[in-house]
C-alpha cells in the first residue's frame, strides 16, 4: 500500500491528467494526497466541493452536516438522489465520496457546527471550505479559522449571484491575508437578506460557484496558481458578468474568541421567546365555521405561487412596513412553510408595534399538507 507521500500504481493512473500538467505534476498530486480539508455543509455548495475534492485526490476530507436530505434539495444538491430523501446528508455524502474514490479518507461529523465544537472540529485540518448559508455560521467559521490559523475558502450563493474568496491565507512571508470580518465587519440587519429557501437559487449556480471554491482549495493545498486571497470574485449567472474586488485588512478587526453569533447577528433576542400558537386543526375549524379572523402568509411570492392556503401575502422582509394592514381587534394567524419565519414575524411585530393578538400556525404549510389537505404542495 502506498504511504502518505507516495502514490500507488492505481493512483498514478487515476490522477494522470493532473500529473501531466507541468506546473502541477507529481509533487502537486502528492500535496493533495497529504492535504486535509474540512467542508462545512454538504448541500448546494458542499455537493460540488466534496465531489471535486474527492475526485481530485485530496487525501483526507471531513464533512460537517447535521441535516437530512429533503425533496427540495435535489434541484441543486447533486450528491443526493431521490432514494436518499430522509437520510443523513453527512452519512450519505460520505458513502458517495468513498464510492467515487476509495483511495481517500472520509471523516463524517454528523453534528451542527457551533462555537462549542468549532475549534475542535477544525484543528486536524489544513483548510476549511465554508459551504454554509447563514450569517451566524459564516462569522463563526471565519473566527474559528482565524483563531486556529486555518485558511478559510469561502463561497456564497443567492438567486443568480455567487461569491468566492480565500480568507486568512498564509503568505510566504508568514503574514495572513484578510478575513471575512475585514470585508464585512458587521452582519446585515436580521431579515434583510433572505436565505436560499426564502429567495431561491438557480439550480446550476452552486455547481458553478462550488467548483470555483474547490479550485481555490486545490490551489491553496498545492501552491499552484494564485489563490483569491485579498480578492472577492463576484459572478452573475443572469447576465454572465464577473467582477473582482480587492479586500484589504482592517486594523480595527480584532478576534479574541468565539462569541454568541446569533446575538451578534441580531437574531437571538427573538429566536428564543415563545409565541402563541394554533394548530392546523384549529385553523381548519375556524375556516369551516366561518369565524372572523385574519390569515397572513409571510413567505416569498414565488412560494405563494406554488402553494397557498388563502392567506394575505406579506413577505417577512416587508412585515414591519405593512404593520398597518394587520388587524388589532381580532385573531390574526400568521404562517409560513414550517412555522419558523412566521414565529419571527410575530416576535418582530410584537417588539416593534406591541401586537397582542398574533398566533403562529404550528408547522405551517408542511403541517397543513400532511394533516389537512395533501393536495397542497410542500415544495
Amino acid at each position: 500500500m502506498a504511504t502518505n507521500n507516495q502514490l500507488s500504481p492505481p493512483e498514478l493512473a487515476r490522477y494522470a491528467r493532473h500529473i501531466a500538467i507541468p506546473e502541477f505534476g507529481l509533487e502537486g498530486q502528492k500535496k493533495l494526497k497529504e492535504g486535509k480539508v474540512l467542508v462545512i455543509g454538504s448541500g448546494g455548495l458542499g455537493s460540488p466541493v466534496l465531489l471535486y475534492l474527492a475526485a481530485a485526490g485530496v487525501g483526507t476530507i471531513g464533512i460537517v452536516d447535521f441535516d437530512v436530505v429533503d425533496d427540495s434539495n435535489l434541484q441543486r444538491q447533486v450528491l443526493f438522489t431521490v432514494e436518499d430523501v430522509g437520510k443523513s446528508k453527512a452519512q450519505t455524502a460520505g458513502r458517495r465520496l468513498k464510492a467515487l474514490n476509495p483511495h481517500i479518507e472520509i471523516h463524517v461529523h454528523e453534528t451542527r457546527f457551533t462555537r462549542e465544537n468549532a475549534l475542535d472540529l477544525i484543528k486536524d485540518y489544513d483548510v476549511v471550505a465554508d459551504g454554509t448559508d447563514n450569517f451566524p455560521t459564516r462569522y463563526l467559521v471565519n473566527d474559528a479559522c482565524v483563531l486556529a490559523g486555518k485558511v478559510n475558502v469561502y463561497a456564497s450563493i443567492f438567486q443568480f449571484e455567487g461569491q468566492v474568496s480565500v480568507f486568512n491565507y498564509l503568505h510566504e512571508d508568514g503574514t495572513r491575508g484578510p478575513n471575512y470580518r475585514d470585508m464585512f465587519p458587521e452582519p446585515p440587519p436580521p431579515g434583510l437578506v433572505p436565505n436560499c429557501a426564502e429567495g431561491g437559487v438557480l439550480g446550476v449556480l452552486p455547481g458553478i460557484i462550488g467548483s470555483m471554491q474547490a479550485s481555490e482549495v486545490i490551489k491553496v493545498l498545492t501552491g499552484v496558481g494564485e489563490p483569491l486571497a485579498g480578492r472577492l470574485f463576484l459572478f452573475d449567472a443572469a447576465s454572465f458578468t464577473t467582477r473582482i474586488l480587492k479586500v484589504h485588512k482592517n486594523s480595527d478587526t480584532k478576534i479574541t474568541g468565539l462569541i454568541d453569533y446569533d446575538e451578534f447577528c441580531g437574531i437571538a433576542k427573538t429566536a428564543d421567546r415563545p409565541v402563541k400558537e394554533v394548530s392546523v386543526q384549529d385553523l381548519y375549524k375556524l375556516i369551516t365555521e366561518g369565524a372572523d379572523f385574519q390569515l397572513i402568509d409571510v413567505r416569498e411570492p414565488h412560494e405563494y405561487g406554488i402553494a397557498n392556503i388563502g392567506g394575505e401575502l406579506i413577505p417577512l422582509g416587508s412585515i414591519s412596513a405593512a404593520a398597518g394592514k394587520i388587524s388589532r381587534d381580532k385573531k390574526v394567524i400568521v404562517h409560513c412553510r414550517s412555522g419558523v419565519r412566521s414565529a419571527n414575524a410575530i416576535r418582530q411585530l410584537e417588539d416593534e408595534f406591541g401586537f397582542e393578538n398574533l398566533f403562529n400556525l404550528k408547522g405551517g404549510i408542511l403541517a397543513w399538507s400532511k394533516e389537512i389537505d395533501a393536495s397542497v404542495p410542500t415544495y
